[in-house]
């Protein structure tokens, strides 16, 4: 599975659920000198496959720069680096800062997709985001926070749009996501699925309209660690797609 030596994979670990990581991003682990994963964020047994001998150290009490010191001490002694972020590292996953300071120093390193929350909270949810002739769009975004948004991505913006929506990285201000789906338009019954530390052992899912949104999260005392599924059109007259009609032919079905 490894390629060379010398060399980062940055892994995405899954929500919680150790079962939830891919084949290979496993297989990755097993065979790392060093693995350094996102304790916080990403339960000690996803990465207690690691080997005997590998060196497991939890990244989050530590900085970028000291990160990367890590990394690159076991890069340059030929060592190979699992680098286990949770979800998929492409959404907010801070992995484009880790990878301009490989390639400044001409280090290898592949990415190795996982099962972003969103898509695990809805599994649980047992919904689904498209829904024929409602919404065939799902938009991933967040609340400004200590990393801002930028002004053109704003919630009640994106929101106009009135598809389906996975708000991440936004509990600590429920009452704006609130604020901002009503300005956008969004109906105070539209269903919300607020999904609570997906995978781990005390995993909540739960759903709540719009307009008691901010009373649930009070209730069930979330702070962190959750993503709010908007899903318009979910409760209205049932529609069915064209893909198993009778009716509908294609290559493979007359």
């Amino acid at each position: 599975m490894v390629k060379h030596k010398g060399i980062v994979y940055f892994i995405g670990a899954g929500p919680g659920d150790p079962e939830l990581m891919t084949i290979k991003g496993q297989k990755i682990i097993k065979q790392s000198d060093l693995v350094l994963y996102a304790g916080s964020l990403v339960p000690k047994k996803v990465v207690d496959c690691a080997k005997k001998g590998a060196r497991v150290v939890d990244s989050s009490s530590m900085n970028l720069e000291e990160t990367h010191a890590l990394m690159m001490e076991t890069v340059k002694s030929g060592g190979v680096v699992a680098r286990v972020h949770t979800g998929d590292p492409s959404l907010y996953g801070a992995v484009k800062e880790q990878m301009i300071l490989l390639d400044r120093e001409g280090i290898a390193y592949e990415v190795i997709p996982g099962v972003t929350v969103a898509f695990a909270a809805a599994a649980a949810a047992k919904i689904s985001f498209t829904v024929p002739e409602k919404t065939q769009t799902l938009i991933f975004t967040r609340l400004s926070g200590r990393t801002p948004v930028p002004d053109k991505e704003q919630l009640r913006d994106l929101a106009r749009h009135k598809t389906s929506l996975a708000i991440y990285l936004s509990v600590s201000n429920t009452e704006g996501i609130v604020e901002e789906l009503i300005s956008a338009g969004y109906a105070e019954d539209t269903r919300i699925i607020l999904a609570y530390r997906v995978g781990w052992p005390d995993e909540m899912i739960l759903s709540s309209p719009l307009s008691g949104l901010t009373q649930t999260v009070k209730e069930h005392d979330i702070n962190r660690q959750a993503v709010f599924l908007v899903l318009p059109g979910q409760d209205e007259e049932e529609t069915f797609s064209k893909l198993y009609s009778p009716e509908f032919g294609h290559g493979f079905r007359k």
